[in-house]
């Protein structure tokens, strides 16, 4: 009857045990996007962006992870001088799997290994949806407008693309154990994505007027918005004009790169399965953290 207690306090204490390797969180911070319209500036227009965390604690310095986070990005040329005069903004809702290394010796709860920087690598399903305002003040989803020709039968080469895709997202970050169960922590992280059309410019201008016969009249419009820009004319200086449109063929974006997205923000995770002490025995149990690895 002894052993057969033991063995089963065993295996509860073995369970408590696998709990306390888990963590439950949220994170709370910023989004924003670098590509076309934005190629350099880091935190450029940033956005509230938040979501759940899960953490798998392998041993003090390796952790498994797993993310849900939402978030909107945004860009203007005009923030930029760029006569081109496209802007955008596009929701993020992405899924992720990540592995963080611990710089140092990390425990949840623990007096001596109760902070470290880390860094993560993973991989991440997207899903985004590029939009545009006009200027009524409406919002038009620009994907189905296919604004570089994608989808139409005069530009059959252009395909269109897809709103859910794969990223890589790769940071780092710090944290610090502040009680037996609560972890609290900063993190900043990159998105390799593998997709050039977040913001909705890629390769060329396509005929606006043929585009707009085969997609609408808006589609022709926010396609090439540089018309709505004014100039003084050259042959009359006195004279304001609009500009011209862009000619077919000519450049409205680098598809030589591909665009990028971050999160940045905030964390704070609760360890679950938290027991001040064995409920059993304690032969073997981490003296450093409570949990055994």
């Amino acid at each position: 009857m002894k052993k057969i207690i033991i063995i089963i306090c065993g295996i509860f204490l073995t369970i408590s045990t696998y709990a306390q390797r888990s963590e439950l969180g949220v994170m709370l911070g910023t989004s924003y996007y670098l590509g076309d319209i934005n190629p350099s500036r880091q935190f450029y227009k940033p956005n509230f962006a938040g979501g759940l965390i899960y953490r798998y604690n392998l041993n003090p310095h390796w952790a498994l992870k797993l993310n849900a986070l939402y978030g909107t990005v945004e860009a203007s040329d005009a923030d930029f001088g760029n006569i081109r005069n496209l802007s955008f903004k596009s929701h993020i809702l992405e899924f992720s799997s990540q592995i963080e290394l611990n710089f140092w010796e990390y425990f949840t709860g623990s007096k001596s290994h109760r902070f470290s920087p880390y860094i993560f690598a993973g991989v991440a399903i997207f899903n985004y949806n590029p939009q545009a305002i006009d200027s009524a003040g409406v919002w038009h989803d620009l994907q189905p407008l296919g604004t570089e020709g994608q989808g139409t039968i005069n530009y059959p080469t252009k395909k269109v693309y897809g709103l859910t895709q794969l990223s890589i997202p790769f940071g780092l970050g710090f944290k610090f154990s502040v009680s037996k169960v609560i972890c609290i922590g900063a993190e900043w992280g990159l998105r390799k994505t593998f997709v050039d059309y977040i913001d909705d410019v890629s390769t060329t201008y396509v005929d606006r007027n043929v585009l707009a016969g085969e997609k609408g009249l808006i589609a022709g419009y926010l396609a090439d918005r540089t018309t709505e820009l004014f100039y003084q004319d050259p042959l009359n200086p006195t004279k304001i004009i609009h500009r011209p449109s862009n000619l077919e063929g000519e450049s409205r974006g680098n598809s030589s790169t591909t665009d990028w997205y971050s999160f940045a923000g905030v964390t704070i995770t609760f360890k679950l399965g938290y027991k001040s002490r064995p409920s059993c025995f304690d032969k073997g149990f981490n003296y450093k953290e409570n949990i055994y690895y």
